[in-house]
């Protein structure tokens, strides 16, 4: 007899996300046969920039999300350059990558350490540690005191990432320094200095301490390198400008099918928005810039989320460390719960190296701003990356305002509910199939949740369990 679960809030993530998985006996063994990817949470942020100034939009959309906040303000920003067709001069390119790879580093260090690590084996037996779940913890011993030490470490490795970043970003996170035209900071020789300090310590623990711990993890969990493989569909919009134009970057821009190798071209055109499992008012697909976000709650029997259904061509996509690395060629090795982590510490690697060899590349005598005008009347889309994945702000200006936003997250990607046709999520689709040995303790859904590291940040909640379902209650160290 199948048996319901709900884990409301999946915690150790960053807002809040609730996930229903139906378990049932497949060949003897149970497992998930059914997921439900609920984001609980209204945010209005589309809204809220409907009818303000251009020049508002990069602060109000970093609020977007507290982890993310350089990627988020950095894609409003590139899509009003795109919309008046300007363009950044390379001091300020340079200081937009720093500040981005600053941002994605502390970001990769707090995910396996701080939200990922104790999923596979237990901290000190106290709080905020204990109490915890039992099932299925294989690192113990002095392997397991030698990875919490590392994880201390991490808080401390993260702050600097915060500290890398905010010497160019004047504070961390929230900064106030991409502009449309440029940045706000000069790269003075102090700064210069500082930063490259801070970089060869990054680059000596990712090196050193967190790509090994990855490798500790996964030899002991190698059987979650053939779980959680979802779509097997990768996207990247591609991130870290090498020239001016945007046209070379560190990581590039690119999709790939069914865990192909080869490497196809994106159309942005291709992407669209379904709503039919979601808390808007029904409308077709549509692409993001003739999209609109109209709540609608409650709405109807089968609606069961906040977030909307990307797909490309139709089809469901990954986004994220494992989809950037795969779309770069740097990593090919599978897609799995284990791969997304071995892709995320590799790609650490390679941006703190990136930075490395960027800080000395910044001209201190050099110009950081080109003068931004609000058109009366354009368009633009701006595409990068966050840390989780394929970010995209599409923006619209009418009468010298915003008179449509519209943003697509990398959550909204990867734990999008059903779409039009009743396809499954990226994330939906990775939990069907995880086998769970105890239903009272699913730590296996867990592992493949938190491998995707969702992202869903704060608002006004509105939703509450579904009626006769078994409800799992978390706390910070389940």
């Amino acid at each position: 007899m199948a048996t319901v679960k709900i884990i409301d809030p999946v915690t150790r993530i960053e807002g809040h996300l609730s996930v229903q998985v139906t378990l049932d006996a497949v060949g003897g063994v149970q497992q998930v046969t059914d997921a439900r990817a609920s984001g609980t949470l209204f945010r209005g942020f589309e809204t809220i920039l409907q009818g303000r100034p251009p020049t508002d939009a990069p602060h109000i959309s970093e609020r977007i999300c507290g982890v993310c906040t350089v990627a988020q303000g950095l894609a409003s920003v590139l899509a009003l350059e795109a919309a008046s067709g300007l363009t950044v001069p390379d001091n300020a390119r340079i200081m937009r990558n720093i500040l981005n790879g600053a941002d994605f580093l502390h970001s990769h260090i707090l995910h396996f350490y701080q939200l990922s690590l104790l999923d596979y084996m237990d901290g000190p037996a106290r709080g905020p540690w204990a109490p915890t779940w039992s099932t299925d913890k294989r690192i113990t011993g002095s392997a397991a005191s030698t990875l919490f030490s590392h994880y201390q470490t991490a808080l401390d490795m993260r702050r600097k990432a915060h500290e890398l970043g905010a010497l160019f970003g004047g504070r961390m996170p929230h900064p106030p320094s991409t502009v449309p035209g440029g940045f706000t900071t000069t790269p003075r020789a102090a700064r210069i200095s500082a930063a490259a300090s801070l970089a060869s310590e990054l680059v000596s623990f990712v090196q050193g301490t967190y790509l090994p711990d990855v490798e500790t993890v996964a030899t002991a969990y190698s059987d979650y390198s053939a779980v959680g493989a979802g779509p097997r569909n990768l996207l990247a919009f591609g991130v870290f400008d090498l020239d001016t134009a945007g046209s070379s970057k560190l990581l590039r821009r690119g999709r790939a099918e069914g865990g192909s190798t080869s490497v196809q071209a994106l159309d942005v055109n291709a992407i669209t928005e379904a709503v039919t499992y979601s808390w808007y008012q029904d409308a077709s697909p549509v692409g993001p810039s003739a999209g609109t976000t109209v709540p609608s709650y409650p709405k109807n029997t089968s609606a069961y989320s906040w977030l909307k259904a990307p797909r490309y061509s139709g089809k469901v996509y990954e986004v994220g460390p494992l989809a950037r690395m795969w779309i770069n060629g740097s990593y090919t090795r599978g897609i799995s719960v284990m791969d997304r982590h071995r892709a995320r510490a590799q790609e650490a690697l390679l941006i703190a190296q990136a930075v490395q060899q960027w800080i000395p590349s910044l001209s201190s005598s050099g110009s950081v701003y080109n003068q931004y005008t609000v058109p009366s009347s354009a368009s633009g889309v701006g595409l990068t990356e966050a840390a989780r994945g394929a970010l995209g702000h599409w923006v619209s200006i009418s009468g010298s305002t915003l008179s449509r936003y519209q943003v697509v997250t990398p959550t909204c990607w990867n734990a999008s509910p059903r779409d039009d046709k009743g396809a499954l999520g990226a994330l939906e689709q990775a939990l069907v199939g995880t086998p769970v040995t105890n239903a009272d303790e699913p730590v296996e859904v867990m592992r493949v949740i938190h491998s995707f590291d969702p992202c869903l940040a704060c608002a006004v909640h509105v939703a509450r369990p579904g009626k006769g379902a078994t409800v799992t209650r978390l706390g910070t160290a389940c």
